[in-house]
C-alpha cells in the first residue's frame, strides 16, 4: 500500500474513501487532470480542468496542523486562479473535527453553497454521505454553475469506472446531487 494512501485511509472515514485501485487508475488513465501532490507532512489529492478544480483530498499531518502548512497550500492552488470546489462534512456535535475544517475553509475564504444537496451512497460500505459543497473563486460564481462543476467532478473522478472497480454501477451525479428550489436562483454565500 502506498504511504500516501495509507495517510488518507488513516484519517477519512471508510465512507469517504475510494479504493486505492480506483485512485490509482485515476491517476493513470487521467494523468494531466487527476494529480498527486504530496511533501513529508501533507498529501493533496486534486481533479484539474480549464475551468475549474476539485480538490478530492486534503491532509496535513497532525503533527503539522495548526502550523499554517495548509494555508500555503489553498494559496498554492488558488494561484491557478480558477474556481476550487471540494466536499466538507457538516458540521457534527459526534465530530469536532468537521466544526474546525469548516472554520478552516471559510478563514480560506471558501463559500458554502447550501442550496446544493450532496447525497451518496457509499460505493463500498453502502453508508450513506451526505457533504456541504464549498468552493473559492476569483469570480462571483452561481450556485448553478458551482452545481455543474460539482457534477463534473463527481462523474470524473467518484464515478469514474465505478461498476468496474466496486461490482456495481456508481449512482449517477442527478441522484447524488440535488439543486434545492427554494434557492435555485441564489448566489453562492
Amino acid at each position: 500500500m502506498e504511504s500516501w494512501f495509507s495517510n488518507l485511509r488513516d484519517y477519512f472515514p471508510a465512507k469517504e474513501m475510494k479504493s486505492e485501485k480506483h485512485m490509482k487508475e485515476l491517476f493513470a488513465e487521467k494523468p494531466n487532470s487527476y494529480k498527486l501532490d504530496e511533501g513529508p507532512h501533507y498529501t493533496l489529492v486534486y481533479y484539474e480542468k480549464s475551468d475549474f478544480l476539485f480538490i478530492d483530498y486534503i491532509l496535513v499531518n497532525s503533527s503539522s496542523r495548526g502550523s499554517g502548512l495548509g494555508s500555503k497550500i489553498i494559496d498554492r492552488v488558488k494561484k491557478k486562479n480558477k474556481m476550487i470546489v471540494l466536499e466538507v462534512d457538516p458540521i457534527s456535535q459526534e465530530d469536532p473535527e468537521t466544526a474546525k475544517r469548516v472554520r478552516f475553509y471559510q478563514k480560506q475564504n471558501f463559500k458554502k453553497v447550501p442550496s446544493i444537496e450532496y447525497v451518496r451512497r457509499h460505493p463500498i460500505t453502502g453508508e450513506r454521505s451526505e457533504m456541504d459543497i464549498f468552493y473559492w473563486s476569483p469570480n462571483a460564481e452561481s450556485a448553478e454553475w458551482v452545481m455543474e462543476k460539482m457534477k463534473e467532478a463527481y462523474e470524473e473522478v467518484h464515478a469514474f469506472k465505478g461498476l468496474e472497480m466496486y461490482g456495481a454501477p456508481p449512482q449517477v451525479a442527478d441522484e447524488v446531487l440535488q439543486l434545492r428550489e427554494a434557492k435555485q436562483s441564489s448566489k453562492a454565500e
